[in-house]
């Protein structure tokens, strides 16, 4: 595109300025269409998995509910409250919406199609997602509510605390591709990394739920408790920027876990033809949107001390030693310094493979030696609350008050 608008007379500094200019502005009206279209499919995939129709009343099979739905809520009166602090209320929600769409901006999306290929991408990704906890507490605090501060605080400690399993799981595809670049770590999977490493991929698509606040973590907004939690005082679109963000966030999840674990935009002539690399990162990234899709639609939300004892107590412990482990044994594995064809990646794969079998197979047997003592316990309790319920029975009347 440079090289076209040199030709066509501009200087060099312009011609690269205006290239930026429309790649960003692709980039971004790509994702902001995509949510459109997410919701709808999103209602679809919970219809079906829920033993409902969803959305099939406004246009073919519904396609443009999403469509009314976005005109309803820009029409919406937009109200903000009495003493509220305006900047900060009116910067949230854009501030949200954002943060997802500059994580869009280093995603290779084919051998040649990337907006910025940088070498601290990885780094990149988990600086700009820290944007989004802080809209969290600026649309709690500037809304003059004590509801909407209580949710944003209960949303920000759980918002930090998953951030530590997520950075722990984004250094083993880090460790193994040798690069924080998103596109070496795409070309460097020969095998994906979903296959040697599966147990990183489950700490990320969990800790990735916690962060876009998805069921079953979906306490960010509980209603049953705070209402609708940090942004409970928006109304018409600043509301709308906020479902957005959301939508937005769980495809660029999927997205991320294609690149990272799946090989991104290879396969077959993906490197020939840049169009079927983009059709493959598709198809892999819809495949994590549908596995995130799943699990809210049949998991229930679970409470603030149990999500913030399983992160702590549970899983950065198994973060940390899945990283240690896989460390250790990518370092005393031979050839792993340069590997460069599926024959040198299949043993460390398998070894991989097999180290993540076993850590999975000990993680099953504690849970399950944890579920024995936690039912052993209660059994007593109950038989202790029956015995002294016996011994109330039995004593003699008239010894009691």
């Amino acid at each position: 595109m440079t090289d076209f608008l040199v030709d066509l007379g501009l200087s060099h500094g312009l011609a690269v300025f205006i290239a930026t200019a429309l790649g960003v502005s692709v980039v971004a009206l790509a994702g902001l269409l995509w949510t459109i279209f997410g919701i709808w499919l999103e209602r679809k995939v919970a219809g079906r998995l829920q033993d409902r129709l969803g959305p099939n009343r406004v246009g073919p099979f519904g396609l443009i509910q999403t469509v009314a739905d976005t005109i309803k809520i820009v029409l919406k009166e937009d109200i903000v409250p009495v003493g509220a602090d305006r900047p900060l209320f009116n910067l949230a929600p854009i501030l949200s919406t954002v943060a997802v769409m500059l994580i869009w901006a280093v995603l290779p999306f084919t051998v040649v199609w990337v907006g910025a290929d940088l070498n601290i991408a990885v780094l990149y990704i988990v600086a700009v997602g820290a944007l989004s906890t802080i809209s969290v507490l600026m649309a709690g605090w500037s809304s003059n509510n004590k509801f909407a501060l209580l949710g944003a605080f209960r949303a920000v400690a759980q918002l930090i605390s998953y951030e530590v399993p997520m950075v722990l799981a984004l250094l083993v595809p880090v460790l193994l591709a040798g690069s924080m670049s998103l596109q070496d770590i795409v070309k460097s999977q020969h095998i994906m990394y979903l296959v040697a490493v599966p147990l990183t991929a489950l700490i990320f698509i969990i800790s990735s739920l916690a962060e876009m606040g998805r069921a079953p973590f979906d306490l960010l907004e509980a209603e049953s408790e705070l209402v609708a939690g940090y942004f409970v005082e928006y109304s018409g679109m600043k509301f709308g920027l906020f479902y957005v963000a959301e939508f937005l966030h769980a495809f660029t999840v999927g997205l991320l876990m294609a690149i990272l674990f799946m090989g991104g935009w290879r396969g077959p002539f993906a490197e020939d033809v840049p169009v079927l690399g983009l059709f493959y990162l598709l198809i892999k990234a819809l495949f994590g949107y549908w596995v995130i899709m799943w699990v809210r639609t049949t998991l229930p939300r679970i409470r603030i001390d149990q999500l913030l004892g399983f992160n702590w107590k549970f899983l950065v412990p198994l973060s940390l030693v899945n990283l240690l482990v896989i460390a250790f044994l990518w370092k005393i594995l031979p050839g792993t310094d340069s590997i460069g064809s599926f024959g040198e990646a299949l043993v460390p794969s398998l070894v991989l493979l097999a180290a993540n079998i076993v850590m999975i197979a000990g993680v099953g047997w504690l849970l399950r030696e944890q579920g024995r003592r936690e039912r052993a316990r209660l059994e007593g309790r109950r038989s202790a609350a029956a015995v002294d319920a016996a011994l109330a029975e039995a004593a003699p009347a008239g010894t009691g008050d």
